[in-house]
């Protein structure tokens, strides 16, 4: 059995768990169709028909309910406690490699003493499990060998498209108290509030992103990449420097401190393509580089490249576009 850490979110299950979940799905056919079971934790309230629904169209053939007053508010090792009482009777325990799940997987690979493998995006050979993860903030993989009667891992995000099951279930449910000991609940959230305008929720979902760098220029320099972002409905992302300089607020940085999308389409505007950026882009299926220094890291890695000023190239773009469409 492989047992799946789900996260919830006021309309189900979350995008990267759902990309756990389809890896998940599609490692069980590989060693022997082994069931794909999920366990959530904490209360669930009225999402609990969405979560329900949407893990039956994953394919999902039991939930394992963890649940009390204790686990009201998020605990990391509360919920490593909660996965772990019901890990043992599972080969494999996963979850997406959100901050959430990282954190609480590294408390279940230590319950169950047995090591973890972090950021995996694909599975090599199954007995026994060899893995490739992401390193050195996604610029290379590495290869890792889980031995053991457990393997405990995360999936990079990401690294899988979500995928309904082909034929789809209605997962039983288990509800469970699990054990919390005082000390399980030492560093757990007590409150949490909203950052004003920091949803990344538009520029993670996006299926074309504008990404602009320094070559933007100023704060000022912005106008018609923005125009562009409304031309092909889309979102913008900006480089680590555009929001150390002030130019764009943090929640619009794509990288290893900020966003990690997966669009179609990202064409990179003026954007050099430093390691920690691409760490956040290179999972995008095309890649468009508009930049003046034909040798920038971000032209030679893009699937198509323009060298020119983008002050220049992008409103030829635009213009284009508007041409085409009216």
């Amino acid at each position: 059995m492989i047992l799946v850490l789900v996260e919830t979110e006021a309309d189900g299950v979350t995008l990267t768990s759902r990309e756990a979940l389809t890896f998940a799905r599609e490692l069980s056919t590989r060693t022997g169709d082994a069931a794909v079971e999920a366990v959530v934790v904490g209360p669930l309230g009225n999402e609990r028909e969405a979560v329900v629904r949407e893990l039956g169209a994953q394919g999902v053939s039991r939930v394992h309910h963890a649940d009390s007053d204790r686990l009201g508010s998020y605990a990391a090792a509360a919920w490593a406690a909660a996965v772990a009482e019901v890990a043992p009777a599972s080969g494999l325990v996963v979850a997406s490699g959100t901050p959430r799940g990282n954190e609480v997987l590294a408390h279940v690979s230590v319950r169950l003493d047995v090591v973890m493998a972090a950021n995996v995006v694909s599975v090599s050979d199954s007995d026994p499990l060899v893995v490739a993860r992401q390193v050195l903030g996604g610029s290379a993989l590495e290869e890792m060998r889980l031995a053991g009667d457990i393997a405990v891992l995360s999936v990079a995000g990401h690294a899988v498209e979500p995928a309904a099951a082909a034929s789809p279930t209605e997962p039983d449910i288990v509800a469970y108290e699990p054990e919390l000991a005082d000390r399980d609940l030492v560093g757990r959230v007590v409150r949490t509030e909203q950052a004003e305008g920091d949803d990344t929720s538009a520029l993670t979902s996006a299926r074309v992103v504008v990404g602009a760098g320094r070559g933007a220029g100023s704060a000022d320099g912005f106008g018609d990449l923005l125009e562009l972002v409304d031309l092909l409905d889309g979102a913008l992302g900006v480089s680590r420097v555009v929001t150390s300089l002030g130019w764009r607020p943090h929640h619009e940085q794509v990288g290893q401190t900020g966003s990690r999308i997966a669009p179609d389409v990202y064409i990179a505007c003026g954007i050099s393509g430093a390691i920690q950026h691409w760490a956040g882009c290179q999972s995008a299926k095309t890649i468009v580089a508009i930049n003046s220094d034909e040798d920038a890291p971000m032209v030679t890695r893009a699937d198509y490249a323009i060298v020119g000023d983008l002050h220049e190239i992008v409103p030829a773009i635009n213009d284009e576009i508007r041409r085409r469409t009216t």
